[in-house]
């Protein structure tokens, strides 16, 4: 079997990381080729790196985040009430290991989209599948999917994300089968997924928001018994933003281009 055979037999086996690998050490000098289990843990690496690269690019399309950020276009400062021991630690994306929520609350234009995005977008690298909605789309849905029958199929798509984003919670007034939708997601992620929610108004006014005492008091219960708030302050930065472009489409970061080239490349050593 010759080369261009073999390789077209590993792409047909789905081994499409591995095909490129062997194409590239076979078109190195004899003299370099690598010993029988050096090539072998190297096909191995070339694969892994190719299903990583596919998975994260899948996570990325299907997450639907509204901006496209990163974790290092995030401005940190006092002003802001956000610094970099807070953004480094949401940066790990282990609080979503921990089931923790994260409670993102602030004046119009201070960037706690952004920052749920940025999060979010992070997440989908660490390997985390990640759906994002804005509350008016979200309750768009729940009346769609109660009117068509197919409820519990929305639901339980919603329920396979490891992160849930809600933002914009309290733009939208809830109807009571979008407060029944969110209080069964939230029960099924309560101490196994992890939600952001953004909002405008502080905390303390979202039980108001949901207007149903029963029903708020256990969404809030599951909102926020294990949750980190982060309360964004300063001026728009959408005002801001004609200075700075923080809410430009960002290029890719420097992280990014190397975990990208990390999971494309053949490391030939």
């Amino acid at each position: 079997m010759n080369t261009q055979e073999t390789i077209l037999q590993l792409e047909g086996l789905k081994l499409k990381g591995m095909a490129e690998c062997y194409k590239t050490l076979q078109g190195m000098p004899v003299n370099q080729w690598p010993t029988l289990d050096t090539f072998m843990a190297r096909l191995a690496e070339a694969e892994q790196q190719y299903r990583n690269r596919k998975r994260t690019e899948m996570y990325l399309k299907t997450s639907k985040l509204r901006y496209n950020a990163v974790m290092e276009d995030v401005i940190c400062s006092e002003e802001r009430n956000l610094n970099k021991e807070m953004l480094l630690k949401l940066m790990d994306c282990t609080f979503i290991d921990r089931a923790e929520n994260l409670l993102i609350d602030g004046k119009t234009g201070c960037g706690k989209s952004f920052l749920a995005c940025a999060v979010g977008r992070q997440t989908c690298f660490m390997g985390h599948r990640v759906e994002y909605f804005s509350m008016n789309k979200f309750v768009e849905r729940i009346a769609l999917a109660k009117l068509d029958g197919s409820l519990l199929k929305v639901i339980n798509h919603i329920e396979r994300n490891d992160l849930v984003i809600f933002d914009d919670f309290g733009l939208q007034p809830l109807d009571n089968n979008s407060r029944l939708a969110l209080l069964q997601i939230l029960e099924d992620c309560y101490q196994r997924k992890s939600v952001i929610v953004t909002s405008q108004l502080p905390v303390s006014k979202w039980y108001d928001y949901i207007n149903e005492p029963t029903l708020a008091d256990a969404i809030m219960d599951r909102l926020t018994a294990n949750a980190v708030r982060i309360e964004l302050k300063g001026d728009s930065m959408r005002r801001k933003n004609q200075k700075n472009n923080n809410f430009a489409e960002p290029k890719a970061t420097m992280s990014e281009v190397v975990h990208l080239k990390t999971l494309q490349k053949v490391h030939l050593m």
